[in-house]
């Protein structure tokens, strides 16, 4: 195989395009008269940092299709009556979290929403494909997180982490009480890497009732000789949910037993998605042979176009993210701003300049050419539009892109035919993600030997 002679590195782009969402509002006296604001650039330059202020949910100035401040308010008066108080009692998913503030002494504690009963949804982002952004909202918002200080170096020395362990390993929701030190604050907590929370304080009592336990996470957590790596695979190849695996991994429910620590949430999750994907890639797509054909997948998703091109080739990997102005990335800007990471078949050895998502698709990429038994060059690409109003963590990226899979591909028996077909599918020329795309450039530009090979036979 040649080798691709352009290094790895980040490709950040800006692509100019017009904001029509944008000038439509500021032309229109209805909306813009009462600022008295002439241009959509005089907006940016005087009130970039404060456009809710003079939008509040109004106008929409950020170009969203909906305000995002409006919608958490929404989700805050709902839960607000039902935690006024320091003591709650409800069903924890299961679901836990543990922050990264201060490590090694950080928060730790469960999530639990005022709500008895079948509540294994909240916590499940396997099932949330066709899910509103404000059902999601909505009962991620609803779970009230309790914590507690604690170092992630003596998980076992803690009672209260004793209790959040056993939520952790549960396969089913928990009865949880707990009881606070303070009423939660109102704040909640958004983040693009993990999933959306409802309010918090510090904990001082957490009863649990009704424990039954994944029993083969139990099974990895009773055994103190299995390392934590073999145990993530293992758990995975038997049909445990991701999430699951990320939630007992982060309680330090993995690995030798003198080596066992706490994992902060955010880690986690990159964490697994990168154990996982590296084996099945090492383990189950390598050894395969090539696909025959271009390939291409597509799901569409709350703003969030998604397109992954299969080409006949070894394996090598590659994730590019394009931003629109007004979305969480690219927020003041007035160019669509383009990401880009990959490796080649040897892998990486270092953490992928995109975070989290890299690591999210590859897996679903990992997963579907193992089960296919083929092994390809892949690119995947986000196009993220205003729609996407908030972050909803990286789950987004390894659903859609598991999605896309399942509902089937379009093949071609050239490169050209299906990057026309990809033109179609974004609002973004096609020629901004070939200058984006380390894989894509290799593929039009890199004549490979086996073409002389068959010339000379």
């Amino acid at each position: 195989m040649i080798k691709l002679k352009i290094l790895r590195r980040k490709i950040l782009k800006k692509v100019q395009v017009s904001v029509p969402w944008l000038e439509h509002v500021i032309s229109d006296e209805k909306f813009a008269g009462d600022i008295n604001i002439q241009s959509s650039q005089d907006l940016i330059l005087k009130f970039k940092n404060n456009l809710c202020l003079y939008c509040r949910g109004s106008k929409l100035l950020c170009g969203k299709s909906r305000c995002p401040a409006l919608l958490r308010l929404f989700s805050f008066m709902k839960t607000k009556n039902l935690i006024d108080a320091e003591a709650l009692s409800g069903s924890s998913p299961p679901s836990v979290f543990i922050g990264r503030i201060g490590y090694p002494y950080v928060y730790a504690g469960p999530l639990v929403p005022p709500i008895i009963g079948n509540t294994s949804l909240f916590d499940s982002p396997e099932e949330w494909i066709g899910k509103t952004i404000d059902e999601i909202v909505d009962f991620r918002t609803k779970l009230v997180r309790g914590k507690f200080r604690v170092n992630v170096k003596k998980p076992l020395e803690n009672q209260l982490l004793s209790r959040t362990l056993e939520i952790a390993l549960s396969r089913e929701p928990v009865d949880t009480e707990v009881i606070f030190k303070k009423k939660p604050s109102g704040s909640f907590l958004f983040d693009d890497e993990f999933l959306p929370m409802g309010p918090s304080a510090p904990l001082s009592k957490i009863e649990l009732g009704n424990v039954k336990f994944d029993h083969r996470i139990e099974k990895a957590y009773s055994d103190y000789d299995l390392g934590a790596e073999e145990a993530v695979l293992d758990l995975y190849l038997n049909g445990v949910p991701i999430s699951a695996i990320q939630r007992a991994f982060s309680l330090g429910a993995f690995g030798i037993k003198r080596q066992r620590r706490l994992v902060p949430t955010r880690w986690s999750i990159t964490a697994v998605d990168s154990l996982i994907s590296r084996r099945l890639i090492e383990d189950r797509v390598k050894h395969n042979p090539e696909i025959s054909e271009y390939r291409v997948y597509s799901f569409d998703y709350l703003g969030n176009k998604f397109v992954i091109l299969l080409i006949p080739s070894k394996w090598m990997y590659e994730w590019i993210e394009a931003w629109y102005p007004r979305t969480l990335w690219n927020p003041h800007g007035d160019y669509v701003a383009i990401g880009s990471d990959w490796e080649g078949y040897r892998g990486r050895t270092t953490y992928a300049s995109l975070g989290g998502c890299y690591y999210a698709v590859r897996l679903a990429v990992a997963e579907f050419l193992a089960r296919e038994g083929r092994q390809a060059s892949v690119v995947a690409m986000r196009e993220i539009h205003p729609e996407y109003i908030m972050p909803l963590g990286v789950w987004i990226n390894r659903e859609c892109v598991r999605e896309a899979f399942k509902h089937g591909c379009e093949k071609f028996d050239t490169l050209k035919d299906a990057l026309e077909y990809i033109s179609k599918k974004f609002a973004i020329p096609l020629k901004e993600w070939i200058k984006a795309s380390a894989l894509l450039r290799n593929e039009l530009l890199q004549e490979k030997i086996t073409k002389f090979l068959r010339v000379s036979l």
